[in-house]
């Protein structure tokens, strides 16, 4: 079975987080994004401050290197900045990349989707 990473914005945490569960249930290998809701992040100097979101930044672009395909998970289309830079990422690495929604308003991500794909099963099945 393939790996996969799922990429999608802290407002989605809680679907994130179930997504990959069920994915792992059905033997996928899942990363996931750290999600960092911690607001003491802001509160560091400017010089740490930014060397920890470039911690986060390539801790993930590490899980996309990793996966055999990408998830963008995009619920009602919307994706935020470090989730279109993953794309871009898994785009410029030549990544399968699937996502939850095509009611994205920016074409120019739309048309980087190979597939949508809605529940944990149906990507499993796609992995095989």
């Amino acid at each position: 079975m393939k790996s996969v990473v799922i990429c999608g914005s802290r407002r989605f945490e809680k679907e994130i987080r179930k997504f990959g569960r069920d994915l792992r249930k059905l033997g996928v290998v899942t990363y996931e994004p750290i999600l960092n809701k911690d607001t003491k992040i802001n509160e560091l100097s400017p010089n740490l401050k930014r060397f920890a979101f470039l911690g986060l930044t390539h801790h993930h672009f590490s899980f996309i290197r990793k996966a055999d395909v990408v998830y963008i998970f995009n619920k009602g289309g919307y994706l935020g900045v470090s989730t279109t830079m993953e794309l871009g990422v898994a785009e410029g690495l030549g990544k399968p990349v699937y996502a939850y929604s095509d009611e994205d308003p920016e074409s120019a991500r739309v048309v980087l989707y190979d597939e949508i794909i809605k529940t944990p099963k149906e990507l499993a099945k796609r992995l095989k």
